[in-house]
């Protein structure tokens, strides 16, 4: 479990998790839970050589399909099967027709079914296994952050899909990454409704990507993007001093792993004023 960051402004919670980002991702992989669910995917993936065979072991399955942040597609077994045995060179194939950009992924990383036809992966490959073990745990940790903040999940996902984003096109298969943009870039959320060539076109004359390669860039983006996420959706409550010492002990080099569970504070008129 990730530390609570509720009733933490999106960017103290940012400031947060940034600064225990490593010893958290250390205490993940340490729970029972999680690591009996990555010795058994190492243990028992390279002797899967088929889709079918793939969904049937279901540990292995959906110990996978977390990675890739497909958790809620888990019982959805035949569909999966169909969308790893789908031709990638043929546009009409089921894989080719999804929108969801996790499902092209797994596709091409299991890589089950290649332009040349089907094949057997060799999973055997221990850096192929300790990527996805590392993706799945990047995922979870994500994703926990998400269900407490969804402005601190989105920026988290935006850090994580930098190097994916070579054009509009790629921002825009991405629900969350289009949201991104449209705050930080003050354009309105209506916008997603117009056809996606137009969408790319606006985008390109209000921003251009190659500043991506800028850090300092980069985080003026997260900076506005946070700042009107909150004004648009506000956190539920206020800073804790809990915090702040958090973040005073981590920034000295000290650790502290407690849990922060912040109780609603509301404010008298005279201490909102003065």
């Amino acid at each position: 479990m990730v530390l609570s960051i509720n009733g933490l402004s999106s960017q103290l919670a940012l400031n947060l998790i940034d600064r225990t980002r490593d010893r958290q991702l250390e205490v993940l992989r340490n729970e029972v839970g999680h690591q009996r669910a990555a010795d058994t995917f190492r243990e028992r993936i390279g002797a899967i050589t088929t889709p079918e065979e793939f969904v049937k072991d279901f540990e292995v399955y959906s110990f996978v399909m977390r990675a890739f942040d497909l958790e809620d597609q888990i019982f959805g077994k035949g569909m999966m099967r169909k969308i790893l045995e789908s031709d990638p060179s043929d546009d009409e194939s089921l894989v080719n027709r999804l929108t969801s950009e996790s499902f092209s992924e797994i596709h091409e990383v299991l890589a089950f079914t290649t332009e040349a036809g089907p094949q057997v992966p060799n999973f055997n490959n221990v850096a192929w296994q300790e990527a996805i073990v590392s993706r799945y745990f990047e995922t979870v940790y994500q994703n926990e952050y998400d269900a407490q903040n969804d402005t601190v999940g989105t920026v988290l996902e935006f850090r994580g899909r930098l190097g994916e984003i070579d054009n509009w096109f790629d921002v825009l298969k991405d629900k969350e990454m289009g949201e991104f943009f449209r705050t930080a870039l003050g354009l309105p959320k209506e916008m997603g409704t117009l056809d996606i060539d137009m969408q790319a076109g606006i985008f390109e004359k209000k921003f251009d990507l190659a500043k991506l390669s800028d850090p300092d860039e980069v985080e003026r983006l997260i900076t506005r993007y946070v700042a009107i996420s909150d004004v648009l959706n506000p956190p539920q409550t206020q800073t804790s001093s809990i915090a702040v010492q958090l973040l005073s002990n981590s920034a000295s080099g000290q650790f502290v792993p407690i849990t922060i569970d912040i109780p609603s504070i509301t404010p008298s008129g005279a201490s909102i004023y003065g």
